[in-house]
C-alpha cells in the first residue's frame, strides 16, 4: 500500500524546531539556490541541506522521488552541453541540476518532518490569514491524495487483466489515458466528503479560534535562524570571487 502522506513521525532535533523556523530555512535554501553561481558553495549547501535531514531522520523518503531527481539532473546537463559544447556547458548544466534538485530535497525535508497542521498554524502566526493557511495546508493534503488514488485505480486495473507495462512508450500512454476518469471521479468524491465535513463542523462560522497546537519559538528556533543568517552574509560575501557560470551565457 502506497503511503499517502510525507510525514515521518519522529522525535528528532528538526522534528523539535518551531515550523516557523523551518519554513525560513526552507525559504532561505531556495533563495541561496537561485541566487548564487558558485558551483562549490551549491553543492556544499545541498550537503547541509542533506546533513539537515538526516539529523531529522526523514532522507528515506528521497528514495520517493530518486527517480526524479536524477532524471532533472541528466536533462539538465544534457540539454546543456548540447547547448554550449564545451566543458562550461557541461559544467553549467550540471549547476543547474544541483539548483533544482537542491529545491526539491529542501522542501521534501521540510515536509517530511513538519505535520500539515503545524504549517497551517505557522502560516496563521506569521499573519497569513487563516482561510489562506488553510487552504494551502488542504493543498498539501490533496496531492498525496491524488498519487494514492491513482496507484489504487492503476493497481485495480492492473487486476482486471490491464497491461499497462509492455509496448512502447507512446502505447503505455495510451492505456493509462482511461485510467484518469476513475481517479478524477474518486478524488471529487474525497474532496465532497471532505467540504461535507467541514460544513458540519461549522468552518468559518467565527473568527475566533483556539487550536491544539502551543507554538513557541525556542533557543535552538534562534540558533538556527542566526546560523542561516550567517550562511548566507558568508555565501554573499565570498560567492562573487568564485562565481562561475553566469559569463557563459553573456
Amino acid at each position: 500500500m502506497m503511503e499517502m502522506f510525507l510525514y515521518i513521525d519522529g522525535d528528532s532535533f528538526v522534528h523539535r524546531l518551531d515550523p516557523r523556523t523551518k519554513l525560513a530555512l526552507m525559504l532561505l535554501s531556495f533563495a541561496l539556490a537561485l541566487s548564487i553561481k558558485s558551483f562549490p558553495f551549491l553543492t556544499g549547501l545541498l550537503a547541509s541541506v542533506l546533513l539537515y535531514g538526516a539529523a531529522g531522520g526523514v532522507l528515506g523518503n528521497l528514495r520517493r522521488i530518486r527517480v526524479v531527481l536524477l532524471m532533472i539532473a541528466l536533462f539538465s546537463v544534457v540539454i546543456w552541453t548540447l547547448a554550449y559544447l564545451s566543458v562550461h556547458g557541461v559544467v553549467y548544466g550540471a549547476m543547474v541540476a544541483v539548483k533544482t534538485d537542491l529545491m526539491i530535497i529542501s522542501g521534501m525535508v521540510f515536509l517530511s518532518a513538519t505535520k500539515i497542521e503545524e504549517i497551517a498554524e505557522g502560516l496563521v502566526r506569521l499573519k497569513v490569514p487563516y482561510r489562506g493557511a488553510f487552504a494551502f495546508s488542504t493543498a498539501i493534503r490533496l496531492v498525496p491524495m491524488i498519487v494514492s488514488t491513482s496507484y489504487t485505480v492503476i493497481q485495480a486495473q492492473k487486476s482486471r487483466g490491464l497491461d499497462l507495462d509492455s509496448g512502447s512508450l507512446l502505447q503505455r500512454i495510451r492505456r493509462h489515458v482511461p485510467l484518469v476518469a476513475p481517479t478524477l471521479v474518486s478524488v471529487m468524491r474525497g474532496t465532497n466528503v471532505f467540504s461535507m465535513a467541514l460544513e458540519s463542523k461549522g468552518f468559518g462560522y467565527s473568527e475566533e479560534r483556539t487550536t491544539l497546537l502551543e507554538l513557541r519559538m525556542k533557543r535552538d528556533d534562534w540558533l538556527m535562524l542566526a546560523g542561516a543568517a550567517l550562511l548566507t552574509i558568508a555565501a554573499y560575501s565570498l560567492s562573487g570571487s568564485v562565481a562561475y557560470g553566469a559569463a557563459l551565457l553573456s
